[in-house]
């Protein structure tokens, strides 16, 4: 098979178990996996559209693949991926992607959540599953992913994805749903740092925060650590200025984590504001958020860590959504909804690895269906 990405991946799924009985397999496993990945990467976004990408490529695809039987039907596929193990196969992509290179020390490593809205199914009563990703900004990969039945359930979907990853010497930002203090000490554990966002599900520590900045800022934050920085940015038919204060005055940071050290929050050294004001098509909004960090005080590294976690909405998820077309796929039967999920991300990783071509996901996408050159050049990495 071309190139040492196809390799890899055909070796991190290899020891993935077959759920079809063995007289019944006319078509080997990974034979079906990497047509899947190779039918993705070329517009795929639906099992009858694997099967029509496979049957219009199968000259192409017998130079690296057996298929001792042909391509298997759009039913088969789905009913494969419907009852493989989600565990194995997350499993098989998080090592995959280690074997790509190492990670970028310090990067930051953006978690967050996306519900596969058409993957609900309400005639059976099935909810549309949430998907929590890491996304390394600097590598930009996504490095592992869970499946949730609902948002509330990032809680304890986080340290789960966080078991499955190396983030030592990294700074993982999560929002408000992952500002809890189990998720704090296991990223501390793991020899990385975080960022956490406090909103409302932290109310008490919300309101401690935003009275202290309010109180700092009516003295003109006279004797008070701190430390300030501001960032204007332009385009996409927008202005936007993020200012960001930190304080890691001792004091401070005691009056937040109070006199139990029992609810002391792990590692906690700074608190951050940020203020966010846009101008788009001479609008003007203006925005606050609160954060708690196991960094030490400096604005404008916080300030772009801060930043950088955005790019899981800005290059993941919207992406997904546009050049993929996520919110619109309607697998639904079994695993399929999370394992088509999983296929997306390969795509992506690998679509992201090759840079020779300057066009966008779907564009990319395009000429990997069109020009069979271009499709091993993506798979070669």
């Amino acid at each position: 098979m071309p190139g040492h990405c196809t390799k890899s991946l055909l070796e991190s799924f290899a020891d993935l178990e077959d759920p079809r009985l063995e007289y019944l397999c006319d078509h080997k496993l990974l034979d079906i996996v990497v047509l899947a990945i190779c039918a993705i990467l070329c517009g795929a976004n639906h099992w009858t559209e694997v099967e029509a990408y496979g049957k219009a490529k199968e000259d192409f695809l017998r130079t690296f693949l057996e298929l001792p039987k042909g391509i298997p039907s759009h039913d088969t596929i789905g009913d494969l991926f419907a009852r493989l193990d989600p565990d194995q196969f997350r499993n098989g992509f998080v090592t995959w992607v280690q074997g790509l290179g190492e990670l970028i020390k310090g990067q930051v490593i953006a978690i967050d959540g996306k519900t596969l809205r058409r993957s609900h199914d309400k005639t059976l009563g099935v909810k549309a599953i949430h998907m929590v990703s890491a996304w390394a900004s600097a590598n930009r990969v996504v490095l592992g992913q869970i499946k949730t039945d609902s948002k509330s359930n990032e809680i304890t979907a986080i340290p789960e994805l966080l078991d499955l990853l190396d983030i030592s010497g990294c700074t993982v930002t999560i929002d408000a749903m992952g500002c809890q203090k189990d998720i704090a000490q296991k990223i501390l554990d793991q020899g990385a740092d975080y960022i956490l966002a406090a909103k409302g599900n932290q109310k008490h520590l919300h309101d401690k925060i935003k009275q202290m900045f309010d109180d700092a800022e009516a003295s003109g934050f006279k004797h008070i650590k701190h430390d300030k920085r501001s960032k204007t940015e332009k385009g996409h038919g927008r202005i936007e200025t993020r200012k960001c204060w930190v304080i890691d005055d001792p004091t401070h940071i005691f009056y937040i984590q109070g006199v139990d050290k029992k609810k002391e929050w792990p590692g906690l050294r700074s608190i951050i504001k940020i203020e966010a004001i846009r101008r788009i098509k001479g609008k003007l909004t203006s925005e606050i958020r609160y954060y708690i960090s196991s960094l030490a005080m400096d604005a404008d590294t916080l300030n772009r860590a801060i930043r950088d976690h955005w790019g899981v909405e800005n290059v993941l998820h919207w992406v997904l959504d546009v050049g993929f077309r996520e919110d619109e796929n309607r697998v639904r039967q079994g695993h399929g909804a999370e394992m088509f999920a999983i296929l997306r991300h390969i795509a992506l990783n690998l679509l992201k690895q090759e840079r020779t071509f300057k066009g966008g996901i779907h564009a990319k996408r395009l000429r990997a269906g069109w020009d069979e050159a271009y499709l091993r050049q993506v798979l070669t990495g």
